[in-house]
């Protein structure tokens, strides 16, 4: 019995150093490591063993490690990857052959390395500020079509394009690439925005948005611009739905649904605003949940609104929706707070003063009621006769005075009666 144990025990120690790597694995490195364009903001790789590589019982992999534009690195056993990257600036990538024993590198080959080169035209011709955002509607109502996501992008055009450059945008999600038929223009009728209505993008799915702006023009080569979106980070959500609120007594309850979007009810959190428009008071609170109650004073009018955005627990923090339109309720618009009251009755006064003026100033009021007082001429000289009449039996006589201005004294002449 005993030598039969020791002998399967021998027989377990072999068999496990036939699987231990060997301390002195020499590693070759690929051969014909290439990288060609795949795709919209998709290259390829591919890479093959080396021929002189000595086949031993060991598994093979391969670090793949992406230079630029964007770091990146990874582990694969096979000899074809793809790399989702932005392509305008090219791409530089290097791999090598290792050997792994539980998790722990045995040994690995040199590097070898491969560039794609940026795509030709002048630099400053590409455009620029390429931005996009995505919003999701109603669709048809059939289960495959119940909602639709629409795209909106918009760039300018680069400094250095000449002025008959054309631009054209692309995009791709998933397998599907899809060219823009919608544009707007600038002023010497360039394209510089791109609208779908309609796409093949499912917002609840983790899959990279990328979008590609080539262009021509009869002058030179136009470089293309192309990026990649986190839908997250583009959606636009809606704002929440029907929102209602009642006052019962002191509590106001308000209530509303979730915006128009693919993900369930669970994956959106909120928040609900009350204006009291009496007080200027605002009041913003967080929700998980499509309710609120709050205690308030009843004889104030209120304001509510709400806005909402995916939840993290569905995907990665976005935006926040716009506020709803604001629902209205209270009784405060009809009452006239103290404060308004005292700025309104300056404002009333001066009104009335400024129509009591115009009007007594069109009726001649201010002459009949304050006619003006008669003042004495200042130079006697200048008053030449005066005349009265004097009452009689019969006749009237009369009298006139002359003053005369004489050098060096001043005489009177009148005659008799």
């Amino acid at each position: 019995m005993l030598p039969a144990l020791l002998l399967l025990l021998g027989a377990a120690v072999l068999r496990g150093a036939d699987t231990l790597p060997d301390q002195n694995l020499l590693l070759l490195p690929p051969v014909n490591l290439t990288i060609v364009v795949a795709g919209l903001a998709r290259a390829l790789l591919r890479w093959a063993p080396h021929p002189d590589q000595v086949r031993q019982n060991v598994t093979v992999d391969y670090h793949v490690r992406i230079h630029g534009p964007q770091e990146d690195e990874y582990e694969t056993r096979s000899t074809v990857s793809t790399c989702v990257a932005p392509l305008h600036q090219g791409l530089s990538a290097s791999v090598r052959a290792i050997v792994r024993d539980h998790g722990r590198l045995q040994a690995a080959s040199r590097w070898v390395s491969a560039e794609l080169e940026p795509p030709p035209g002048p630099p400053g011709t590409a455009a620029v500020n390429l931005t996009c955002t995505t919003n999701t509607a109603a669709g048809d109502g059939t289960h495959a079509a119940r909602y639709q996501v629409s795209l909106h992008c918009a760039w300018r055009a680069g400094e250095a394009a000449p002025a008959d450059t054309q631009y054209f945008l692309y995009y791709r999600f998933g397998a599907e690439t899809h060219e823009c038929r919608e544009y707007s223009r600038d002023s010497l009728q360039r394209n510089i925005a791109c609208w779908f209505p309609r796409t093949s993008i499912h917002s609840k799915r983790r899959d990279r948005l990328a979008v590609l702006v080539n262009g021509s023009s009869r002058l030179t080569a136009i470089r293309p611009l192309d990026r990649l979106f986190a839908l997250h980070a583009i959606d636009q959500v809606n704002p929440p739905r029907n929102v209602t609120a009642e006052v019962q007594g002191a509590r106001l309850s308000i209530e509303w649904q979730k915006p128009v979007s693919a993900f369930p009810s669970h994956c959106f959190d909120y928040e609900v605003q009350i204006s009291d428009t009496g007080k200027a008071y605002v009041q913003t609170e967080k929700r998980t949940v499509n309710a609120f109650t709050s205690v308030i004073d009843n004889s104030s009018r209120y304001c509510v609104q709400a806005r909402a955005t995916v939840s993290t627990t569905c995907r990665a923090a976005g935006l926040w929706s716009s506020w709803s339109p604001p629902f209205c309720l209270g009784s405060d618009a009809q009452k006239p707070s103290s404060k308004q009251l005292l700025m309104a009755l300056p404002a009333a006064v001066c009104f009335a003063l400024l129509v009591c003026s115009l009007v007594c100033r069109g009726c001649h009021l201010w002459t009949r009621l304050f006619p003006p007082v008669p003042t004495p001429s200042s130079n006697l000289g200048d008053l030449l006769a005066m005349s009265y009449e004097k009452a009689g039996s019969q006749d009237t006589e009369t009298v006139v005075i002359s003053y005369v201005d004489e050098p060096a004294a001043e005489t009177l002449e009148h005659t008799e009666f």
